[in-house]
């Protein structure tokens, strides 16, 4: 059976993984630890890829390359956009963009990748119900399905909050998510992204994510495992 691939960005996001994994194996690649091994019996490569869409883009190649996986599965936080989210609460992605990828003074729009032929990259739908469904059942806060925004900027601005929700409908943003979804479309790898609130992107950032971002990587989590159970 091939191996499910469970990327986090920060230690936080992936060390409640650790004590339940068997048959555990560790290799580094690039810099990178890639863990291999069982979690309830099913085959996972879990890894910390690090912050940021190029560090992204390397692990989830590696992952595929040398690792075959089955589909790749991106637990952590974010922030919200959407002004229903409050912190605690889960997106799951339906698809996911770059909004910091800007080509316009040559006459593409922001967000278009130039001369590619994508530049929002949908999750695969099966993941996206197993997501949603594995986050109902935990019943821990609001459960919304939506574009995850992706760049190399931490916000802590109301204003570009309200344009990056308005400009290109994103219900959340964070650092790496888009970056996985482009490498997982160009392999042909279902993925999906499965984010907690840890802040709310404005202007209490700083103070919101030092304090909330280990109750939103339980909450993550924990959709993990409820996935894994059906996978």
């Amino acid at each position: 059976m091939e191996p499910v691939g469970i990327i986090g960005a920060m230690e936080e996001e992936i060390e409640r993984f650790l004590p339940h994994l068997t048959e555990e194996e560790s290799h580094v690649i690039a810099g990178i630890r890639y863990i291999s091994g069982k979690m309830n019996g099913k085959p996972i490569v879990l890894v910390k890829s690090g912050v940021g869409k190029v560090n992204a883009a390397v692990c989830t190649q590696i992952l595929i390359d040398r690792f075959s996986v089955s589909s790749i599965l991106f637990t952590g936080v974010a922030g919200a956009l959407h002004p229903e989210l409050e912190i605690g609460d889960i997106v799951i992605s339906t698809d996911a963009m770059q909004h910091d990828m800007d080509a316009s003074p040559l006459g593409f729009p922001r967000g278009v990748i130039p001369f590619f032929p994508e530049s929002i990259f949908p999750a695969d739908q099966r993941l996206v119900d197993m997501a949603a469904a594995a986050a109902e059942a935990i019943g821990e806060g609001k459960v919304m399905r939506g574009r995850v925004l992706s760049g190399d900027q931490f916000f802590a601005n109301h204003d570009k909050v309200k344009e990056l929700h308005e400009r290109f409908h994103g219900v959340c943003t964070e650092m790496e998510g888009a970056a996985v979804a482009q490498v997982a479309y160009m392999n042909r790898i279902p993925y999906v992204i499965i984010r907690s609130m840890s802040d709310k992107a404005d202007g209490s950032s700083h103070i919101d994510f030092q304090a909330f971002t280990r109750l939103a990587a339980e909450r993550s989590y924990k959709v993990i495992v409820k996935m894994l159970e059906n996978l």
